[in-house]
């Protein structure tokens, strides 16, 4: 099958620049939303060149992490018009695979052209045909063109497998004592159909990257269960201590309040007391006076007397 997209730069295509400029990237801003055709493009010849870039034996980046060979990935989206960012083309990756295996399935399946109900082709299906067929809605032509051309060698080497098993039994029925002679080269040569494939090599390891994942995803989730299996009795612990603490708090409102009552009932008192002794000093001065004049007056009348 002829490959619909243009083939990329020469600079891009024998030598990985994009690693060693980490300057350009740090202060990047990624695009969110759906991915544009012309950005899947982009992705689908990145990982076709990264492919390549990592089945050849004499460069040093095929034993790197999987964390770089996706930032050089994003490196040529980046200077190819596709502002992404690695963890967003790891996912559409994964995604665009996943689909392309569906869409695969049904066109190689025996009841496409046994059965009318599967006799449409994929790529003449509208969205409502696709989704009734449990197929991928919005995979346009070229992008599956794009995938068939990266992720051919795979499914053809699957299909190239059962055909050596056949050829296999045929000839050890003709000749037992060759059986030996027979399976050796057909092990070989499937051990070097995966070997050579360096498609296979990476889609191995993005499944045991999408295990990985999956079993990080689990062991957070057994973890979350068990801190709120912990946190539960702890908060509702705590909710009981602070409902102590506020009734504590209001006992000890009510008796701040009595005390305040019982001083200001005392005063009263004192100040009526007060008032009562003010008034009998009043009445006694008053007393006292009368009692000054009359002494002055029965002194004025001895004075006259006299």
């Amino acid at each position: 099958m002829s490959n619909p997209l243009p083939p990329p730069p020469p600079q891009y295509h024998h030598q990985s620049p994009y690693i060693t400029t980490p300057t350009t990237a740090t202060n990047r801003e990624y695009l969110k939303g759906n991915w544009t055709i012309q950005e899947t493009l982009t992705l689908i010849t990145a990982k076709r060149l990264d492919d390549e870039r990592r089945a050849r034996p004499s460069r040093s980046s095929v034993s790197k992490p999987g964390e770089l060979r996706w930032k050089w990935i994003e490196n040529y989206c980046w200077d190819h018009g596709c502002f992404r960012s690695q963890n967003q083309c790891n996912d559409k990756w994964d995604n665009l695979r996943r689909d392309y295996k569906k869409v695969r399935q049904y066109q190689s399946s025996p009841q496409q052209t046994q059965s009318p109900h599967h006799s449409v082709s994929y790529l003449s299906m509208d969205r409502h045909q696709r989704k009734l067929h449990k197929l991928p809605t919005n995979m346009s032509p070229e992008v599956f063109e794009a995938l068939n051309h990266v992720l051919q060698r795979k499914y053809t080497t699957h299909q190239q497998q059962p055909s050596v098993s056949q050829s296999t039994e045929q000839l050890a029925v003709k000749s037992a004592r060759k059986v030996p002679e027979i399976e050796t080269p057909v092990t070989v040569s499937e051990s070097k159909c995966f070997t050579c494939d360096g498609t296979e090599e990476t889609e191995s390891g993005e499944n045991l990257g999408s295990e990985t994942k999956g079993k990080k995803v689990r062991k957070l989730g057994s973890n979350i269960k068990r801190s709120a299996s912990v946190l539960a009795p702890t908060l509702k612990c705590c909710e009981e201590n602070k409902e102590k603490r506020h009734q504590e708090m209001m006992e000890v409102e009510h008796r701040r309040l009595q005390i305040e009552e019982t001083q200001n009932r005392g005063m009263r008192d004192v100040v009526a007391a007060v008032t009562n002794l003010t008034g009998a000093i009043q009445s006694l001065v008053a007393q006292r006076d009368c009692i000054c004049r009359l002494c002055l007056i029965l002194s004025l009348i001895m004075i006259l007397l006299a």
